[in-house]
């Protein structure tokens, strides 16, 4: 009851009425606080207003900005469909010190833009440099219209409760299309990049983005990126979108149509605010987190063009070209062997019997010119024995030996094919076959001073060709798991590249790299199919050899048998599969090179280089040579070595003193097994027996080594390692991987020139086609490193220091320097295989008894 008299009392306002006096003073008071707050505003409106102006192009404004008041410049201009002009705004403020930066908004129909004056641009470790000059170009928005005006603000306001001088002015950049093969030159700094827009002609799917420059520093960053708003132009966000790469003096980018939908893109050039990125010196650091660094003049001149590339023609003509070369060699393989069968039919038609050496032949005739037998079996040669007294390195005495062992053992076919029967019983490898008397011990025959073929010929065959089997199953395993990892990680590079657009993760020829589907440089692979197709070609000229030589075996022929050097095939197809493998991971590596997959192309090359010592020392000493597994462990150990120099090696003296010291000692070791022929033991005693073997051969007695020729041999190896080991400890090169190649290939090639020399000095002879195979292999291997060595890219710089090596195409506008290396080193390397293979086919009719070893 209450309440309702209560509100009864509102409604009708009759209810305790308010005294007269209280109305009149109510209405004042309300009248008092609107006219504040009117006052107020409009104390408000003049101290905070916005101020808009219609502007013109081409007019620098100068102009002030304080924290009450806000400018807004209105520009307007004509686009059309078929004709861009671009718009660059320029902004300059002209005190030293600001209490609060400028803020620049710059409102687009389709985009927005914005930044602060001084613009701080942050490099390494947080450094901060102020930028009181900015220059940037407006991103054009698309228009359907023949013909468009479009508006754009500049809005410009501050905090700072100082008033704060500033320029402003916006032009038209006229030539902001780029045309075809028309250079184009312009500057470009941290605060002012630059961009510019190219359209695809007609008929041209892919192009070449040049951008060149005459200085090395500052370091640039050029980049490609589709038609679309924002355009990522500065340092901190160029590498969010698009292609990019860092550039010194040369930059280039290959783009396709295919890739950009709107037929066109834009090519961006931003100067980076450091320059370590291109392999610079660092600035200090600074002494406060929140310093600011006087960046300096970072202003860089440059000059873009943009070239059509090559068109689908050229890449048939290139594949073609490719395939032709080195099919070539099938068909002059084929001429060849016809032409050795038409040979060898017409000798089975006269059958000639067994060659002897000169040695012997000079031997029978009993005469040496002067009326004298020669005193040893290189008396025939260049050279005469020393007539040197033998040391302890002798067991017993060499002429013994020599008398009871040089004795050619006449055999009748049947008691050959009776005692190759009885070899294939079960033996052990390192067992003889039956032999006589002192014959049987291995001390004796292998330390005698004069060996012959025959002395390291006598395991049994069948186990000797199963040993040397192994050589290539092993490498076909290896081949597998190193082959299968790499190709799924290349796969992944390529794929990272093309999706982050990074172009530093690749050191390409980028002024030659022609792309192919997901492949950035398909010309740099297709080049590697002649080590493919050659390893092929040699593995199918070993197997027609094999064959041939089983089926003479299968005859009972004495020469198969018991003359010339032992056919040992096993080796040989270990060779060819490393060449194809060579040519298989040398793509692999050309897909995405760098540092941390040179390996792979350097890794079958270190087998190459060893299985061809190998093979020429198995050619003399069948019965002594390194197992498959000794053999590829010790190379498993180079490609380790390979690794720890690339990644460790740069500049680290202490790696270097430990390889150093790992080399040298490494060659001694094998210096030691050469000489004594495996006959001797590295154990507790071994320092006793060299003091010993010092002091009766060379302070009791003055006497010569037993074995010159092997001493000359090691000696020469031993100067050769200790000066590859010397100036890689002096000059430490940051390519570790090709400096452990070139101490393989001096050596390989030291031995290849000592076997030559040996067998010339031996009296014995070398066929026609061998010398053809090394004269050709010479020249060819000289035009090789010729172009080996002009150095296209490199690993061993930062990725913008590499492409200053870039070059234009020289070979059908397709084929770079490098790719010729791989033309000229496949056919070389296969050169050299078949001089390996056929240099001692003299031999084949010559008895083992008469054949030396050395």
């Amino acid at each position: 009851m209450v309440l309702r008299s209560y509100w009864k009392c509102r409604l009708k306002s009759s209810c305790f009425p308010a005294p007269r006096w209280i109305r009149p003073g109510l209405a004042a008071l309300f009248w008092f606080c609107v006219t504040q707050l009117v006052c107020g505003a409009g104390a408000l409106g003049e101290n905070k207003f916005v101020r808009q102006k219609n502007a013109e192009f081409d007019v620098t404004y100068n102009d002030t900005v304080k924290s009450y008041n806000q400018t807004i410049y209105a520009f307007n201009h004509t686009i059309s469909r078929n004709k861009t002009e671009g718009v660059r705004v320029t902004v300059d403020v002209m005190q030293q010190h600001l209490e609060s930066p400028i803020l620049f908004v710059i409102r687009q129909k389709q985009a927005v833009m914005s930044f602060q004056v001084p613009l701080i641009l942050r490099g390494l470790y947080q450094r901060k440099y102020p930028y009181k000059h900015v220059g940037r170009t407006l991103c054009q928005p698309p228009t359907r219209a023949a013909s468009e005006t479009q508006y754009f603000f500049v809005d410009v306001s501050t905090l700072s409760s100082q008033e704060t001088n500033f320029q402003l002015r916006v032009s038209r950049v006229e030539s902001f299309t780029l045309q075809t093969d028309r250079k184009f030159s312009f500057a470009a700094s941290p605060s002012q990049p630059q961009f510019f827009k190219y359209v695809f002609p007609d008929g041209v799917d892919t192009v070449i983005v040049k951008v060149n420059s005459d200085v090395n520093f500052p370091c640039s960053v050029m980049s490609v990126q589709d038609i679309q708003c924002p355009v990522y132009d500065l340092d901190n966000n160029v590498a969010f979108i698009g292609m990019y790469q860092t550039m010194t003096k040369k930059g280039a980018i290959t783009v396709q149509r295919k890739d950009f939908p709107s037929n066109s893109f834009y090519v961006v050039v931003v100067v980076k605010t450091e320059d370590e990125a291109c392999g610079g010196p660092l600035r200090f650091y600074p002494l406060q987190p929140d310093e600011l660094i006087d960046a300096g003049n970072r202003t860089k001149d440059l000059d873009v063009v943009v070239s059509p590339a090559i068109n689908s023609e050229k890449y048939v003509i290139g594949m073609l070209f490719c395939l032709g070369i080195f099919l070539s060699f099938y068909v002059l393989t084929l001429l060849v062997a016809c032409v050795e069968n038409k040979r060898m039919k017409r000798r089975e038609m006269f059958p000639n019997p067994p060659d002897t050496s000169p040695a012997e032949t000079a031997s029978l005739l009993g005469k040496n010119g002067d009326g004298k037998t020669p005193a040893s079996p290189y008396e025939y040669g260049s050279f005469a024995d020393n007539g040197s007294t033998l040391s302890s390195e002798a067991i017993t005495d060499s002429a013994t030996s020599t008398d009871n062992n040089y004795g050619y053992l006449e055999r009748s076919l049947d008691s050959v094919a009776r005692s190759r029967q009885e070899s294939l019983s079960s033996v052990e490898e390192d067992d003889y076959d039956t032999l006589e008397d002192i014959d049987s011990d291995k001390n004796i025959v292998r330390t005698k001073k004069y060996l012959c073929v025959s002395d390291l010929a006598r395991k049994d065959k069948r186990i000797l060709s199963k040993k040397y089997q192994i050589y290539f199953w092993n490498i076909a395993t290896i081949a597998v798991f190193y082959a299968l990892p790499v190709i799924q990680l290349v796969i992944t590079y390529q794929t990272v590249v093309n999706v982050t657009g990074n172009q530093d993760i690749c050191y390409y020829n980028f002024l030659c790299a022609h792309p192919l589907g997901a492949l950035s440089a398909f010309n740099n692979i297709l080049s590697n199919l002649g080590y493919v197709m050659l390893g092929l070609l040699f593995l199918l000229i070993v197997f027609k050899r094999d064959v041939t030589h089983s089926r003479a075996l299968l005859r009972n022929d004495l020469n198969a048998l018991e003359c010339g050097i032992p056919k040992h095939f096993g080796v040989y197809y270990a060779m060819g599969t490393a060449l194809m493998m060579e040519g298989l991971l040398s793509a692999c590596y050309h897909v995405c090179p760098n540092y941390t997959n040179f390996q792979f192309d350097t890794s079958f090359m270190y087998m190459i280089a060893g299985l061809c010592m190998l093979k020429l020392y198995q050619k003399r000493h069948p019965d002594i040579n390194a197992s498959a597994y000794t053999a590829y462990a010790c190379l498993a150990a180079v490609i380790f070595f390979s690794v720890l120099g690339v990644v460790f090696g740069r500049g680290n003296m202490v790696f270097w003193i430990v390889f150093s010291v790992i080399h040298i000692l490494a060659t001694l070791l094998l210096s030691t097994q050469l000489y004594y022929m495996g006959r001797w033991r590295l154990d507790a005693g071994i320092m006793r027996r060299i003091v010993y073997v010092i002091y009766t051969d060379c302070i009791r007695q003055c006497s010569g080594p037993m074995y010159i020729d092997r001493m000359v041999l090691l000696v020469m190896g031993n100067i050769v390692n200790w000066s590859l080991a010397a100036y890689g400890l002096i000059e430490r090169p940051n390519d570790f991987a090709s400096y452990l190649l070139a101490i393989a290939i001096c050596n390989l090639l030291l031995y290849f020139a000592f076997y030559i020399i040996m067998k010339l000095r031996s009296g014995e002879r070398i066929k026609c086609l061998p010398v053809v195979c090394i004269l050709f292999t010479a020249v060819v291997w000289g035009f090789a490193l010729y172009f080996f060595f002009q150095g296209l890219s490199t690993w061993q710089k930062t990725p913008a220091e590499s492409r200053e090596h870039n070059r234009d195409c020289i070979l059908l506008s397709f084929f770079d320097d490098h790719d010729i290396w791989h033309f000229l080193s496949s056919i070389a390397m296969f050169g050299s295989f078949l001089v390996l293979l056929t240099m001692d086919d003299d031999l084949d009719t010559v008895q083992r008894d008469k054949i030396y070893v050395f």
